[in-house]
C-alpha cells in the first residue's frame, strides 16, 4: 500500500485499533497452549527510536490475578512479527522475546536489518492472545536527499486534567515520528482540576509507578497515537517527582534515599516505553539511565534529545523549607559558571556533535523553554529557577556553541510550560542589539492546565524575544521540516481538553533557511 493510501486508512482505523481489546485468533496454531483468561495486551503497542536500519518495538503483558495464579512469575515467550504490508501477508521478521516479572513482563525488540524510509506493521502474541497491530517507519538513509520531515511535538499529559483528544488528532496525521519531550505521567494530583482520578497513591515504589503507567497506557487515544507512529522520547520531572534535579528533590530527601525512588521511576519508564536501553545496573541504586541521543534524518536534519533532569545542578537559591524551582531576585548563584542544565558530560557531547553537524537543520529536542521569562521586581528582575532562565550560563554556553561553530538553521523544540511559544534566541536575551542565533518552538500541554492570562501578559510585555505565547489552550505542535524552512502549526483545543469537539490551528510560524528567527505565517 502506498503511504498516502495508508495514511487515509489510518485516519479511519487507528483509534478503532486501540479501542479493540481483542483481535480474532489466527488460523495458524498458537505459540503455546495457554489460554488467557484476560487479554494481556491491554496496554497497547508502540515503536520508537527510528533509524535507517532499525526500530524498537514494545509492548507489555499485563497479567490478571487469574492468569498470574495459573502462570506464576516465570519466564514467558512472546512472539513478535514484522510485516512489509498492512494486510500482514509479507512477514519480513519473526522473533521470540523472553520476559518475566522482574521487568514487569515488558517486551522490547530491537528490530534490525530493515530497509530505510520504509513502512512496517507489527504485532505480538503469546499463547492464544494477539495484540493490536502497530505501524512504524524507519528513518531515511543517512545520505538520502529528503524533502520533508513531519513531527508531532508533545508533552505534559496529566491524566486527571483532560481527555487525550490531542493524541487522537496525532494518530490521524501523516507523520514521520512523535517527539515527546516530558511529563508522560504525573506523580501528583490537583483535585481542583480533576476530571478523572488517578488510581493509587502518589507513586514512590516500582509497583506504584507501574500502576500509574498502566492507567495512562490504557487510554485508547494514547494507544492510537503509539500504534500509528514511531516515538522519540525524553522525560522531564513528573516521571519521577515535581522539580527534581539530579539526586535532589523538593523535600531535601537524603540523596541516597531519593535515588532509590528515582531508580524505581526509571525502571518503570523503561518498562513502558519503546526505548533501547534500561537503567544502568552498575550505577548507584541502578538510578541512572542514558536517554539523550542523536537521530539523523537523511541530509535534511539532525535531531538531538537532551536530558534536562538527570544530570542538572540543583536549582539556584532554593527555599530552605520548600526546594525545587521558584521566583528569585538578587540570586548570585545564577551566574555561577559551574552550574549546568545538562551536566558536564552531556554538554561536551552536545558541543561536539552539534558543532560537527553538516545537515541542513539542527533540531534540539529538550524539556522546557529556553527563551527568557523574567519580570521586573522591586529590586532587579524576578527569575524562575527551574527553567533555562535559572541556568543562564549554561544557556549562554549552548548558544555560544552555535556562534563559535558558525551554525545556521538551529531550532529548539520544547515543552513543560503548558503554553505555545514561538521565540527568538539571542546570546544576550531580550537585547535587540544582540543577534538572533537560533529559533524556538515550545508546545503547549496535551492536557495540563496553563498559567493565567494576567501573569502571561506581564511576562510577554517584559520579554520581547517571545514573539508568540498563549497558555489558555491545550494540544500539540505539528512541525514540518523541508529544505527551505521549518514550519510550526500549534494545534489546540480548549481547556479542559475534551470540552469541545475537534482541534484547530491556533497560529503558525516558520523559520526560513539561513535566517534565524521566527516569522508569523
Amino acid at each position: 500500500m502506498q503511504r498516502r493510501a495508508f495514511n487515509q486508512h489510518l485516519q479511519r482505523s487507528a483509534l478503532a485499533l486501540a479501542l479493540s481489546p481483542w483481535m480474532t485468533a489466527l488460523a495458524e496454531p498458537a505459540v503455546r497452549a495457554y489460554t488467557w483468561r484476560v487479554q494481556p495486551f491491554a496496554l497497547g503497542v508502540a515503536s520508537g527510536r527510528p533509524r535507517a536500519d532499525s526500530i524498537v518495538l514494545w509492548t507489555r503483558l499485563l497479567l490478571s490475578q487469574e492468569d498470574r495464579a495459573a502462570l506464576g512469575d516465570g519466564t514467558l515467550r512472546v512472539q513478535v512479527e514484522l510485516f512489509a504490508d498492512e494486510g500482514l501477508k509479507r512477514r519480513v521478521q519473526h522473533a521470540e522475546v523472553l520476559t518475566d516479572a522482574s521487568r514487569g513482563h515488558s517486551v522490547h525488540l530491537h528490530a534490525q536489518h530493515l530497509q530505510p524510509a520504509t513502512d512496517y506493521w507489527y504485532r505480538f502474541r503469546q499463547g492464544d492472545a494477539l495484540s493490536a497491530v502497530g505501524h512504524t517507519r524507519t528513518a531515511p538513509a543517512l545520505h538520502a536527499d529528503v524533502r520533508q520531515l513531519r513531527i508531532a511535538l508533545a508533552s505534559c499529559q496529566h491524566y486527571e486534567q483532560g481527555q487525550y483528544v490531542a493524541h487522537q488528532d496525532i494518530a490521524q496525521q501523516s507523520l514521520d515520528l512523535v517527539l515527546f519531550v516530558g511529563d508522560y505521567i504525573y506523580e501528583s494530583s490537583n483535585p481542583q482540576y480533576a476530571l478523572r482520578k488517578h488510581s493509587g497513591p502518589e507513586p514512590k515504589t516500582l509497583p506504584q509507578y507501574r500502576e500509574r503507567y498502566e492507567q495512562y497506557k490504557r487510554d485508547p487515544m494514547l494507544q492510537a497515537a503509539h500504534a500509528a507512529h514511531p516515538w522519540v522520547l525524553m522525560w522531564d520531572d513528573h516521571e519521577v517527582v515535581n522539580d527534581y534535579a539530579n539526586d535532589q528533590d523538593r523535600n531535601y530527601t537524603d540523596p541516597q534515599q531519593f535515588l532509590l525512588r528515582r531508580a524505581a521511576a526509571y525502571q518503570a519508564y523503561f518498562e513502558h516505553q519503546p526505548v533501547l536501553l534500561g537503567p544502568d545496573a552498575n550505577s548507584p541504586q541502578a538510578a541512572s539511565m542514558r536517554l539523550y541521543d542523536q537521530l539523523s534524518w537523511g541530509q535534511l536534519a539532525d535531531l538531538w534529545t537532551l536530558d534536562c533532569r538527570q544530570y542538572r545542578s540543583p536549582q539556584a537559591c532554593r527555599d530552605p523549607v520548600r526546594g525545587g524551582g521558584r521566583m528569585v531576585t538578587q540570586c548570585e548563584a545564577l551566574d555561577d559558571p559551574q552550574r549546568s542544565m545538562l551536566g558536564a558530560t552531556q554538554e561536551r557531547w552536545l558541543n561536539q556533535t552539534l558543532s560537527a553537524s553538516k545537515r541542513t537543520w539542527k533540531l534540539l529536542g529538550q524539556a522546557t523553554l529556553i527563551a527568557p521569562t523574567s519580570i521586573p521586581a522591586p529590586v532587579g528582575r524576578a527569575t524562575y529557577t527551574d527553567a533555562w532562565d535559572g541556568y543562564p550560563q549554561a544557556r549562554q554556553r549552548l548558544l555560544q556553541t552555535v556562534v563559535d561553530a558558525r551554525l545556521q538553521n538551529v531550532v529548539t523544540l520544547g515543552g513543560d510550560v503548558h503554553m505555545n511559544v514561538a521565540s527568538n534566541l539571542r546570546l544576550v536575551p531580550n537585547d535587540p542589539l544582540s543577534p538572533i542565533v537560533a529559533s524556538e518552538f515550545v508546545t503547549t500541554s496535551i492536557t495540563s492546565r496553563g498559567m493565567g492570562d494576567n501573569v502571561l501578559a506581564v511576562i510577554k510585555a517584559n520579554n520581547p524575544d517571545l514573539i508568540h505565547a498563549r497558555a489558555d489552550e491545550r494540544g500539540y505542535s505539528l512541525i514540518t521540516v523541508t529544505p527551505e524552512r521549518v514550519r510550526c502549526d500549534f494545534r489546540t483545543t480548549a481547556f479542559p481538553a475534551g470540552s469541545e469537539v475537534g482541534m484547530k490551528t491556533q497560529a503558525s510560524f516558520v523559520v526560513n533557511k539561513g535566517k534565524a528567527g521566527v516569522q508569523s505565517v
